[in-house]
């Protein structure tokens, strides 16, 4: 059975796309199934792997609202064993509409049972956004992967998205679980980054990934062509970065089996 992994931040601009389109990719590098679910209205998950988002008739929104099948939605990418169920314009009204909804907050978890035995990893891109679509996202996860950018308000917002997730644990899914922080955009010529590290140290003891992602123009570009790092560059420091992380995610795994 897949794990599901949702990717959060709401503080826009800390790498969270990034980080979920590039760790799927070196995950399905190392043989595994992985499904990308964009939830995330700007759908820059879906046009970084390639598809035109714009000319979709279809996707995870028709799902969730129960007009379309998941499995119908979901995208081949250029990758083998890399699949995306993307955003549509669409998804942007979906937080809205969901509102007055039976079991509002379950249905992202309801799609994804549906076709979770079919991968080893669903990572889910989630909105930069403490809204329902975030909610859903965290209820349909095992556990939550946090990139926070190495800068000085990096952990402004940190102690608001904690305590939604622990409002999601009283409330909605006792059993969901942080894997840790990923620190993203780390420049090592600035001092200010360290002193971020060593507070993102005390808020996730042994929670926080050894992998560093590297402020990087490649990483930077790659969306631009459609493409993860994996296929633009994958020799740059930003590629290796999240090779790393990747091996790292499986080892965590491994070593809870």
């Amino acid at each position: 059975m897949g794990k599901i992994i949702a990717v959060v931040n709401q503080k826009g601009g800390v790498g969270k796309t990034t980080t979920a389109v590039n760790l799927g990719a070196y995950l399905a590098n190392l043989g595994m199934h992985v499904l990308l679910v964009d939830i995330d209205p700007q759908a820059n998950a879906t046009s970084g792997l390639g598809i035109d988002h714009k000319n979709l008739e279809h996707g995870v929104y028709e799902a969730i609202i129960g007009t379309k099948p998941i499995y119908e939605v979901i995208k081949r990418t250029i990758q083998d064993g890399y699949k995306v169920a993307p955003a549509t314009i669409s998804i942007a009204g979906a937080g809205i509409e969901m509102v007055g909804m039976e079991d509002r907050e379950y249905k992202l978890s309801k799609i994804l049972e549906s076709v979770r035995d079919e991968y080893d990893y669903i990572i889910i891109d989630g909105p930069p956004s403490l809204g329902l679509l975030t909610i859903n996202s965290l209820v349909a996860a095992d556990e939550i992967l946090i990139p926070i950018q190495s800068e000085y308000y990096a952990l402004e917002g940190l102690g608001q998205l904690l305590n939604t997730i622990g409002l999601v644990q009283s409330n909605l899914k006792p059993e969901l679980g942080i894997m840790g922080a990923v620190i993203t955009m780390f420049d090592k010529r600035n001092r200010l980054s360290e002193s971020v590290m060593n507070e993102l140290y005390q808020y996730f003891p042994n929670r926080v990934f050894r992998s560093v992602i590297p402020r990087s123009v490649r990483l930077a570009e790659a969306p631009s062509y459609g493409r993860s790092i994996l296929h633009y560059d994958p020799k740059s420091k930003g590629g290796k970065a999240y090779e790393r992380l990747a091996r790292e995610v499986v080892d965590l795994e491994t070593r809870k089996a």
